[in-house]
């Protein structure tokens, strides 16, 4: 009963002005861990369009990885980076630890964009950065929800959310190309 009435009075203090949620400014001002256990700043992407990809090596859309290495050797030199986080949300589908993912994406696709540690992308777990990801009102474009392993955000050279690209359309679309070509 008191979680649900301090939840009630925080809202409507947030309505009424009298607190202020600071929304998280950009794209750039995560940090997160890779794979191997570095950290891993975003504000290092700042000037790149990037793409953000949840992954999973038992799904059927894993082939994507290939799709996605091709195009990090096809555009990485030039403003572009595609950033990889493996997660466990949909089907059990992600279930090894860093290590045996770092082997898998390697020796089956030849994986060398950067890959992060493994998050929750939705849930009562969500990492931040997927919380800012699908949520307008912290990262002022839209909302959206994580249907699937492999769903893409484009996220422009000013670190805002540009698309959110459904996890069945392939890394090499159209639209994807036409947005890493020209930004539209």
């Amino acid at each position: 009963m008191k979680n649900k009435l301090f939840g009630s009075l925080l809202t409507f203090m947030i309505m009424l002005g009298t607190i202020n949620i600071q929304a998280q400014e950009s794209f750039y001002d995560f940090k997160v861990k890779t794979l191997s256990g570095d950290d891993f700043d975003f504000a290092s992407l700042k000037g790149k369009k990037v793409m953000v990809v949840n992954t999973a090596s038992k799904c059927g859309l894993t082939g994507q990885y290939e799709q996605l290495q091709d195009l990090y050797e096809e555009f990485g030199d030039e403003n572009f980076v595609i950033v990889g986080f493996p997660a466990n949300n949909f089907m059990n589908q992600e279930p090894g630890s860093a290590d045996e993912i770092q082997e898998f994406c390697k020796l089956n696709y030849g994986v060398t964009f950067p890959m992060m540690e493994k998050i929750s992308v939705k849930g009562d777990n969500q990492h931040a950065l997927y919380k800012w990801l699908t949520q307008e009102k912290l990262n002022g474009i839209m909302d959206s929800k994580v249907k699937w392993n492999f769903q893409k955000y484009l996220i422009n050279e000013e670190g805002r959310l540009s698309k959110v690209i459904s996890p069945r359309t392939l890394p090499n679309d159209d639209e994807i190309l036409e947005w890493i070509k020209t930004g539209k």
